[in-house]
């Protein structure tokens, strides 16, 4: 009997935050429709794994077929961005996701995640980086997007936004339409970043990559000044400094992947233009 009773509460608690953290949205919707979309707010929080992941098979059906994303053919790279996405998935605090990582051929300095576990590195970065643990660091903080369910974030608040939340519930459509323009287009908060952040380190260190990677790698695209992962992730050096209070001295070289002639080698189809 008491179940009932707390997904009631609990539906209009979201709903009255929606209305305090949204005047314009208050102020413009009658209560009613305010607490059916605090009801669909839960619903869109609560999809299953299963769900989120064929979500996300469609998203990447929607970014190929746009031509937003090129899938880069070369196997023996792909094989090798794969190899490292899945040592890492392994360790991360949801592995049993079917993730998928995509190398796309852009030479934009870029990656990008989708609910479902699809993960998304182009070329460009992937020739940036100076060594796997590098690009591990990458790999991992976009892994740390997707355990903690950003995109699904994302959708909400842009549904919420566009007033596409309703009793009837987003469409399949939308919820694709909405994912696909968070990844390409929409920056992640602050909070999120940093989670991300503190998420990819832990993944990578567990993996036994040297965790001084990550932040020297986004300190060496800051000052680059090009990155486009760095216009859609903002705060490059308010979350460098944060990941370095973080590692502890002694250890942040410890670990392997910072071999840069080897990393070299296993990229070679990728050599500099």
């Amino acid at each position: 009997m008491k179940r009932p009773f707390f997904h009631i509460f609990l539906s209009i608690t979201v709903a009255l935050t929606v209305i305090f953290n949204n005047i314009t949205v208050s102020h413009a919707l009658p209560w009613g429709e305010l607490f059916l979309r605090g009801i669909q707010v839960i619903q869109i929080n609560n999809i299953s794994d299963n769900q989120e992941v064929e979500y996300g098979k469609q998203m990447r059906q929607q970014l190929i077929n746009s031509g937003r994303v090129k899938v880069y053919r070369n196997q023996n790279v792909n094989r090798y961005v794969n190899n490292i996405g899945q040592r890492l998935v392994t360790v991360s605090d949801r592995p049993n996701l079917p993730y998928t990582f995509t190398v796309v051929e852009n030479d934009q300095i870029n990656a990008f995640a989708t609910m479902g576990g699809f993960v998304y590195i182009n070329t460009g970065l992937i020739r940036t980086a100076s060594n796997e643990a590098e690009l591990a660091s990458v790999i991992g903080h976009e892994i740390g997007h997707v355990v903690a369910k950003h995109s699904q974030k994302q959708i909400r608040q842009q549904a919420v936004t566009q007033g596409l939340l309703s009793a009837a519930g987003l469409g399949n459509a939308q919820i694709v339409q909405l994912g696909v323009a968070a990844a390409v287009s929409l920056p992640n908060s602050r909070q999120d970043e940093l989670e991300a952040d503190t998420l990819g380190l832990d993944i990578i260190t567990q993996a036994g990559y040297a965790p001084k990677a990550m932040p020297d790698f986004m300190q060496k695209l800051d000052r680059g000044g090009r990155a486009n992962i760095l216009s859609t992730h903002p705060g490059a050096g308010e979350r460098v400094i944060a990941l370095n209070r973080q590692i502890p001295p002694a250890a942040a070289n410890q670990g392997f992947g910072l071999d840069e002639a080897q990393y070299r080698n296993n990229i070679r189809p990728l050599s500099p233009r």
